[in-house]
Protein backbone atom coordinates (compact mmCIF):
# COMPACT_ATOMS: atom_id res chain seq x y z
CA UNK A 1 0.00 0.00 0.00
CA UNK A 2 1.51 3.52 -0.82
CA UNK A 3 2.39 5.73 1.79
CA UNK A 4 -0.59 8.42 3.34
CA UNK A 5 -3.18 5.89 3.86
CA UNK A 6 -5.77 6.65 6.51
CA UNK A 7 -6.79 4.47 8.97
CA UNK A 8 -10.71 4.89 10.24
CA UNK A 9 -11.25 5.81 14.19
CA UNK A 10 -12.70 2.97 15.74
CA UNK A 11 -9.98 0.92 14.14
CA UNK A 12 -7.57 3.68 16.03
CA UNK A 13 -9.92 3.29 19.21
CA UNK A 14 -9.37 -0.59 19.12
CA UNK A 15 -5.35 -0.54 18.37
CA UNK A 16 -5.16 2.05 21.19
CA UNK A 17 -7.36 -0.54 23.49
CA UNK A 18 -5.70 -3.52 22.72
CA UNK A 19 -2.31 -2.32 22.91
CA UNK A 20 -3.09 -0.32 26.07
CA UNK A 21 -1.27 2.48 24.81
CA UNK A 22 2.45 0.69 25.27
CA UNK A 23 4.48 1.80 22.62
CA UNK A 24 5.80 -0.91 21.65
CA UNK A 25 2.45 -2.08 21.15
CA UNK A 26 1.61 1.11 19.33
CA UNK A 27 3.98 0.59 16.52
CA UNK A 28 3.43 -3.45 16.76
CA UNK A 29 -0.16 -2.91 15.69
CA UNK A 30 0.79 -0.48 13.22
CA UNK A 31 3.34 -1.93 11.42
CA UNK A 32 1.66 -5.55 10.53
CA UNK A 33 -1.54 -3.76 9.99
CA UNK A 34 -0.67 -1.50 7.41
CA UNK A 35 0.82 -4.61 5.99
CA UNK A 36 -2.25 -6.64 6.43
CA UNK A 37 -4.56 -4.27 4.82
CA UNK A 38 -5.18 -3.98 0.91
CA UNK A 39 -6.82 -0.31 0.72
CA UNK A 40 -7.04 3.27 2.31
CA UNK A 41 -8.84 3.88 4.71
CA UNK A 42 -7.70 0.85 7.19
CA UNK A 43 -10.84 -0.79 8.59
CA UNK A 44 -10.90 -2.52 11.89
CA UNK A 45 -11.42 -5.44 9.92
CA UNK A 46 -8.06 -5.29 8.69
CA UNK A 47 -6.73 -4.92 12.43
CA UNK A 48 -8.56 -8.29 12.74
CA UNK A 49 -7.38 -9.97 10.49
CA UNK A 50 -4.00 -8.88 11.87
CA UNK A 51 -3.88 -9.70 15.39
CA UNK A 52 -3.35 -13.27 15.47
CA UNK A 53 0.20 -12.12 13.80
CA UNK A 54 0.65 -8.93 16.26
CA UNK A 55 0.36 -11.36 19.23
CA UNK A 56 2.47 -14.43 17.51
CA UNK A 57 4.76 -11.52 17.29
CA UNK A 58 5.13 -10.13 20.32
CA UNK A 59 5.37 -14.01 21.85
CA UNK A 60 8.30 -14.91 19.89
CA UNK A 61 10.55 -12.02 20.40
CA UNK A 62 9.07 -8.78 23.05
CA UNK A 63 7.52 -11.16 25.35
CA UNK A 64 9.69 -14.48 24.62
CA UNK A 65 13.10 -12.78 25.88
CA UNK A 66 11.88 -11.44 29.09
CA UNK A 67 9.92 -14.83 29.88
CA UNK A 68 13.69 -16.57 29.19
CA UNK A 69 15.31 -14.53 31.26
CA UNK A 70 13.38 -15.78 34.37
CA UNK A 71 14.08 -18.83 36.55
CA UNK A 72 11.67 -21.49 37.10
CA UNK A 73 10.53 -19.67 40.49
CA UNK A 74 10.39 -16.34 38.98
CA UNK A 75 8.45 -18.23 35.90
CA UNK A 76 6.17 -19.80 38.58
CA UNK A 77 5.37 -16.01 40.52
CA UNK A 78 4.56 -14.44 37.33
CA UNK A 79 2.58 -17.02 36.54
CA UNK A 80 0.40 -16.94 39.61
CA UNK A 81 0.02 -13.68 39.38
CA UNK A 82 -1.49 -14.19 35.85
CA UNK A 83 -3.71 -16.38 37.45
CA UNK A 84 -4.87 -13.45 39.76
CA UNK A 85 -5.44 -11.05 36.31
CA UNK A 86 -3.44 -8.20 35.27
CA UNK A 87 -3.18 -6.08 38.20
CA UNK A 88 -1.60 -5.09 40.39
CA UNK A 89 -2.15 -7.50 43.21
CA UNK A 90 -1.56 -8.07 47.00
CA UNK A 91 2.00 -9.53 47.49
CA UNK A 92 -0.12 -11.94 50.02
CA UNK A 93 -2.39 -12.82 47.28
CA UNK A 94 0.35 -13.85 44.52
CA UNK A 95 2.20 -15.99 47.80
CA UNK A 96 -1.47 -17.46 48.76
CA UNK A 97 -1.82 -18.69 45.36
CA UNK A 98 1.75 -20.42 45.36
CA UNK A 99 0.74 -21.91 49.14
CA UNK A 100 3.66 -19.53 50.40
CA UNK A 101 3.24 -16.64 53.42
CA UNK A 102 4.87 -13.39 52.63
CA UNK A 103 8.22 -13.72 54.48
CA UNK A 104 8.62 -17.01 51.82
CA UNK A 105 7.91 -14.91 48.90
CA UNK A 106 9.53 -12.23 49.22
CA UNK A 107 12.75 -12.70 47.43
CA UNK A 108 11.12 -14.25 44.66
CA UNK A 109 8.92 -10.79 44.45
CA UNK A 110 12.70 -8.74 44.78
CA UNK A 111 13.92 -10.48 41.95
CA UNK A 112 11.27 -10.24 39.61
CA UNK A 113 10.79 -6.74 40.55
CA UNK A 114 14.98 -6.67 40.16
CA UNK A 115 14.18 -8.35 36.28
CA UNK A 116 11.86 -5.00 35.80
CA UNK A 117 9.28 -7.80 34.86
CA UNK A 118 6.84 -6.63 37.73
CA UNK A 119 7.01 -3.45 40.08
CA UNK A 120 6.23 -3.19 43.69
CA UNK A 121 3.82 0.44 43.35
CA UNK A 122 2.54 0.72 46.87
CA UNK A 123 3.75 -1.63 49.68
CA UNK A 124 2.46 -4.55 49.72
CA UNK A 125 2.10 -4.32 45.96
CA UNK A 126 2.62 -5.72 42.68
CA UNK A 127 2.38 -5.35 39.12
CA UNK A 128 3.22 -6.64 35.42
CA UNK A 129 5.88 -3.59 34.17
CA UNK A 130 4.15 -4.40 30.79
CA UNK A 131 0.83 -4.60 29.76
CA UNK A 132 -0.52 -8.18 28.77
CA UNK A 133 2.24 -9.99 30.26
CA UNK A 134 -0.61 -11.99 32.47
CA UNK A 135 -2.28 -13.12 29.15
CA UNK A 136 1.37 -14.23 27.81
CA UNK A 137 2.00 -16.07 31.02
CA UNK A 138 -1.34 -17.82 30.62
CA UNK A 139 -0.25 -18.91 26.75
CA UNK A 140 3.13 -19.75 27.74
CA UNK A 141 2.28 -21.71 30.49
CA UNK A 142 -1.20 -22.79 30.38
CA UNK A 143 -1.39 -25.15 33.18
CA UNK A 144 -1.07 -23.64 36.70
CA UNK A 145 -1.87 -25.97 39.42
CA UNK A 146 -2.01 -24.61 42.70
CA UNK A 147 -0.28 -26.60 45.56
CA UNK A 148 -2.35 -28.23 47.73
CA UNK A 149 -1.83 -25.97 51.09
CA UNK A 150 -2.98 -23.49 48.99
CA UNK A 151 -6.03 -24.60 47.70
CA UNK A 152 -7.72 -22.76 50.53
CA UNK A 153 -8.33 -23.73 54.53
CA UNK A 154 -9.35 -27.25 55.34
CA UNK A 155 -12.40 -27.59 56.94
CA UNK A 156 -13.03 -30.14 59.41
CA UNK A 157 -15.97 -31.07 61.38
CA UNK A 158 -15.57 -30.70 65.03
CA UNK A 159 -16.13 -33.34 67.47
CA UNK A 160 -19.32 -33.27 69.57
Amino acid sequence: MASGADIVDDAVAYILQQSQGYPYFLQEWGFRTWNTAEASPIQLRDVAVAEPRIIQALDRSFFRVRFDRLTNTEQLYLRAMAELGPGPHKSGDVGAMLGKKNNQIGPVRSQVIAKGMAYGGQYGMVNFSVPMFDAFMKRAMPEFHRPAQAAGPATTAKPR
